[in-house]
Formats: structure tokens, C-alpha cells, sequence
């Protein structure tokens, strides 16, 4: 019993057969027996099968049947059913609970399939729906009685049910498709559905639907619930968006090595894609292997304003999501104009608002305005705000009632050291990393003039650049490429960039604030000839042939992609001395009002 009253779950492993549970029932306690045979439960049948890991998760009011369903009438229709009767490692877990009703358990089947699509030791996950519930009674116990089930779980099999900090800090498990959706969140994937159902009666390409939100509002958990729901639930239960009740074809897409890397593995284990499907991929490859005569019903884009808007060597288009569209009936795309940070992916004014009031006249463009990602209140919104857009200094939040931390320090070293005191996972919070604006040298794949790997240097203290780390074994390298940047251990060594961490979480980002960002006259400026991101760098070419430099808003937008990474917290230091003095001012309250409500930095040797 629990000290504040909850009854502690039942959890076993047997052998999973037909007559495990039959052996099992006469050693239990009466009353054990009875949750698990009478009661509503839940269940993890898992097994290692040719070095991979599968688990399958259900709930059900009657576990003898529904074992006895999984051995005899599943297997004649479902290879995977077939695979695990004849495994001679298959074990079967047994959980059930005093307060379990079937509201509480489809919930505690939904939070399985969300922790175990975070578990990297786990290859094949099977369950083929989501089930996040409302409200019910008893739902204040779900995250308590869940925490102790994971807890004999891991007792009973810590590779494939690892301890929660470690699957939350996973990749894996922040872009899962079973996360519970907010309000707002179920409000847009509802209106999406409705939506593309609607695009789908005609047999018209090229309909978008525009997602927008800033960082950390929850678009990829949005999109990640979106595909599976269509891929997985609407088609294996002929629930189809189409008139014809096909099943319906969908891809989903993303610029970004990390982040694809992340889907892939998510979307492999669950089944809705594959290698040989093809169906999570690099725009660019969608492209060159979709033909315009034969489009798919829907595509999916995550950072959307990642996607290119002029050619290059490898993709000799104009607009990457102008083709899209040619080549899809609907066009999902979520996407955040302060996170535009190429100028190959730079969108004019114009042109830009002409794709969003072409999309909100179709009713098609929604917006998702909370903030889920950083655990601060509004005034840590608006601090940063004020910094990234304002181009201001403002005091720092002293009274976050939600536990955010924003400190400034000293010297790098002193910020490395936070950092990697806030990553061990001993402590409330891990995989926290460092990061800096894109100002100093990098080649990927290539040394510095000495043959060393690139670095970040200020004064005596340097540290190497992402993606330096060169694994020690075959088996070592396999592994890394596995893993997002941030996840890879040795990388707490290691400096990110927005090319590793955009479209990530930290639990704390520790920000280098490069040279390219300074504070001039009581504002901030950004010195693009301090920069080394040639891809911010490099003048715009206009519609109307006009060569722009846009380097200032781009690296204002390398600077908030790097500022909103933080759920639980921002360490900051500053190259120019001037932003330098003027954020540990901030952090100490030595600020004073000016005229028109500009504040201003005052040093006690006065600017």
C-alpha cells in the first residue's frame, strides 16, 4: 500500500502459452487473482526474436480469452501474431489494479505504448491504436499507479522497459504519436481530418494545410498523431478518409537529418513505414521518386520552414513545397517563420502572406499559440521575446512559479560544468547540452588547418564543434547513427548548433551567444561578418532577380532556434562584452526605465 492509500499494482511474468495463466492462478492471493482474472487489466506479451525486440501492448476485461484469441484465431491473419506463437522466449506480463476500470486502462495501455515507443531496445511495438482518455475517476491516480508499474517493469526487464528519465529524455519518446493531445492539439487534429476528408472527395491536387505555431507549441507531436492515426488506425480498421473507402496513402516528410533520423525509427517500430516503403523520407526524395500524374493522398511536412525555396546541386526545383503539392491531393506542413534560418529556405514577405491568405480563405490555416515546450511562465516568454525580436536586455525573471532557470554566467567553462552537472541522470533532469550561434569555423567531414577537429574557442577554453566524435568500434559507429546528436553520451562534450538540435528538446540549453550577436547603443545587433553560416550569409535572389542581403533576420532566427530549446532551463554567456555585461546586469537588477519604456543597460561605468 502506498502512503497516501493507493493499493500498489499487480504485476507477473509468465511464459506466454496456453497454459501459463492456468499455473499461475493457484499461487496468487485471492484477491491478486481477481484483479487479474475478473477485473478489467493490461497486458505486455514481449519477445526477443532474431536480435530484435518486439512488444506487444493490449487491455481487456477477460485475459484467458483474449491469450487464447492471440494463439489460436490471430496467428491464420497476422504474421506477427504467428511470429510470437511460435517463439519459445515469448513472455507474457500481467498488470492489474483495484482502481482499474476500462477508462483507466485504456489509459494505462497508451501511456505503455508511448514509454515503449521510447525505448531504444525495442525494434517492433504493436497495438495498432491510440487511446488517450478524458476525464474519469479515477484518472489523479493514473500518473502515480503508472510509475510503479513502469517500476516492476524495469524490475522484471530493464532493457526493455529502461527507467523513466531515461525514456523521457529520449528522442524517440518526444516525438511519439501517443502523447495525449491538448485541447488546442485536438481541436486542430480534428479540424485537419475534417479537412483533408473533404479535400479527398474531389480528385484535385496541391490543398494545404497550414499548421502554424512557434517553437515548442507542439506541432511535432500533432504531426506524429496525425500520420499514425491515418496510416495505422484509419486504415487496418477500414476507417478510411477517402469516398471509395481505399486505403489512404500518406508520406511524411522532413528536412533535417536528426529529426528524420528520429522518425524513421519511431514510425519503423510501429509499422506505419518501412525502408522498403519509402514513405518517411527528405522532401527531395520524395520528389525525384513521385511522379505529378500519380499523386499521393496526403503529405505530411514537419518544420515545414526547413523545406527549400530555391534550387540547389541536388535539387534543381524552385519551391520544394510547390512541388509537393503537385504531387499530393493535401499537403500537411507545419511550419514557424522565425525559425526560417537559410537563405535557401527564405520566404519573401509577399509570397508568404499570399500561401497563408490563400490557406485561411480555404478555412485551412490554424495556429497553435501554447507554449508546451519550455516549462516557464509568461514572463519568460516575454523575456525572450523581448531579446530575439525586441532586440532588448531586459531583468530577468526573478518569480517563475513554474521552475524555469535562466542564469547567466561568468566564462564557458563555468556554463559547461552547469551543464553537465544538470545531465547526469541521477538528477531531476538530463540530457541537457551545449550550444552555440554558428561563429566559428566548421567543414563537416573535414579537420581544421591542423588537422584537428573543428572547435569552439574563446580565450584559453575550446571545445570541439557536433558530429567530432569518431566511435571507437563498428558496432560503436551503428549505435551513434542510431541516436539523435543530443542522445549520444559523449556529446556532452561536444557544441550544437541548429543544425543538430533545431526541432529538439534540452532539458537545459546551455547557449553560447557567438560574436555574430552584440549590443550596441542598448540594443542588439547581429554582425553577419562574425558569422561563419555561409547559409544565412549568402544575398537572396528576389522573385524579381533582385540580390538582398537577409542575413539579419536569419541570424536573429539561428539565435531564438537556439533560445527556446530549454524545457526546464537556459544557461547563457555572451562573446561581446558589451551583451555580455548587459545580461549578468539583467540577472543581478541593475536596470533602469528610460523614456518610451526602453530599458537600458547601466554599468557602474555608465553607456
Amino acid at each position: 500500500m502506498a502512503e497516501d492509500g493507493i493499493a500498489a499494482p499487480v504485476v507477473r511474468e509468465v511464459k506466454y502459452d496456453v497454459n501459463s495463466l492456468a499455473q499461475i492462478e493457484p499461487v496468487l492471493k485471492p484477491q491478486e487473482a481477481e484483479l487479474l482474472f475478473e477485473f478489467p487489466m493490461v497486458y505486455v506479451i514481449h519477445s526477443a526474436m532474431k536480435n530484435q525486440l518486439t512488444v506487444y501492448v493490449g487491455e481487456t476485461n477477460d485475459i484467458k480469452r483474449r491469450t487464447l484469441q492471440h494463439l489460436g484465431q490471430d496467428p491464420s491473419h497476422r504474421s506477427d501474431w504467428e511470429a510470437l506463437k511460435q517463439e519459445q522466449n515469448a513472455q507474457m506480463i500481467v498488470i492489474g489494479h483495484e482502481h482499474f476500470n476500462k477508462s483507466l486502462t485504456l489509459d494505462i495501455e497508451n501511456r505503455l505504448m508511448l514509454y515503449l515507443s521510447g525505448s531504444k531496445a525495442v525494434t517492433k511495438l504493436n497495438n495498432r491504436r491510440t487511446n488517450p482518455q478524458g476525464k474519469y475517476y479515477p484518472v489523479q491516480e493514473r500518473d502515480q499507479i503508472f510509475s510503479e508499474i513502469w517500476g516492476k517493469l524495469n524490475q522484471i526487464n530493464a532493457v526493455a522497459f529502461p527507467v523513466e528519465a531515461v525514456i523521457k529524455d529520449s528522442a524517440l519518446f518526444k516525438a511519439s504519436p501517443f502523447h495525449e493531445l491538448t485541447d488546442e492539439q485536438q481541436q486542430a487534429r480534428q479540424l485537419i481530418l475534417d479537412r483533408v476528408a473533404n479535400a479527398l472527395q474531389s480528385r484535385a491536387t496541391g490543398q494545404l494545410i497550414l499548421v502554424e505555431g512557434e517553437a515548442g507549441s507542439g506541432k511535432t507531436v500533432l504531426l506524429s498523431s496525425m500520420f499514425y492515426e491515418m496510416i495505422k488506425t484509419l486504415n487496418q480498421h477500414g476507417r478510411s478518409l477517402k469516398s471509395d473507402e481505399t486505403p489512404l496513402s500518406a508520406a511524411l516528410l522532413v528536412n533535417h537529418d536528426e529529426q528524420l533520423k528520429v522518425y524513421q525509427q519511431v514510425m519503423y517500430k510501429l509499422e506505419v513505414a518501412s525502408p522498403k516503403s519509402d514513405n518517411v523520407a527528405k522532401p527531395t526524395h520524395f520528389i525525384l521518386t513521385h511522379q505529378t500524374s500519380d499523386p499521393v493522398d496526403v503529405v505530411l511536412v514537419d518544420e515545414a520552414h526547413l523545406l527549400w525555396t530555391q534550387g540547389k546541386q541536388t535539387y534543381q526545383g524552385k519551391n520544394q513545397l510547390f512541388d509537393l503539392l503537385q504531387r499530393a491531393r493535401v499537403v500537411i506542413a507545419v511550419f514557424d517563420r522565425n525559425q526560417i534560418i537559410a537563405t535557401n529556405g527564405y520566404w519573401e514577405q509577399k509570397q508568404l502572406a499570399e500561401l497563408e491568405g490563400q490557406a485561411a480563405k480555404k478555412h485551412n490555416l490554424i495556429t497553435l499559440r501554447h507554449q508546451l515546450r519550455m516549462q516557464g511562465g509568461p514572463a519568460v516568454e516575454r523575456w525572450l521575446t523581448a531579446l530575439v525580436q525586441g532586440h532588448e536586455v531586459l531583468p530577468l525573471p526573478q518569480d517563475d512559479k513554474q521552475g524555469y532557470e535562466i542564469k547567466v554566467f561568468n566564462d564557458p567553462q563555468a556554463l559547461h560544468e552547469a551543464i553537465k552537472q544538470q545531465d547526469q541522470h541521477d538528477q531531476n533532469h538530463g540530457l541537457s547540452r551545449m550550444l552555440a550561434t554558428f561563429d566559428w569555423p566548421f567543414i563537416q567531414g573535414k579537420t581544421d588547418e591542423h588537422g584537428q577537429p573543428w572547435q569552439v574557442r574563446i580565450g584559453d577554453w575550446a571545445m570541439p564543434w557536433n558530429k567530432q566524435m569518431k566511435p571507437e568500434s563498428a558496432a560503436a559507429k551503428r549505435q551513434v547513427q542510431k541516436l539523435a546528436w543530443a542522445e549520444v553520451p559523449d556529446t556532452i562534450d561536444e557544441v550544437g548548433s541548429t543544425f543538430t538540435i533545431q526541432g529538439f528538446d534540452l532539458n537545459y540549453a546551455g547557449v553560447i551567444i557567438g560574436p555574430s550577436v552584440k549590443l550596441r547603443d542598448g540594443q542588439i545587433v547581429f554582425d553577419a561578418s562574425a558569422s561563419c553560416n555561409r547559409r544565412a550569409k549568402n544575398k537572396r535572389t528576389l522573385a524579381d532577380n533582385t540580390k538582398v542581403d537577409v542575413s539579419q533576420e536569419l541570424l536573429q532566427n539561428e539565435l531564438n532556434v537556439l533560445l527556446t530549446r530549454g524545457v526546464h532551463g537556459l544557461y547563457l554567456y555572451a562573446v561581446d562584452p558589451a551583451l555580455q555585461a548587459a545580461l549578468m546586469a539583467a540577472q543581478s537588477g541593475r536596470y533602469s526605465l528610460v523614456a518610451e519604456d526602453k530599458r537600458q543597460y547601466r554599468s557602474d561605468q555608465g553607456q
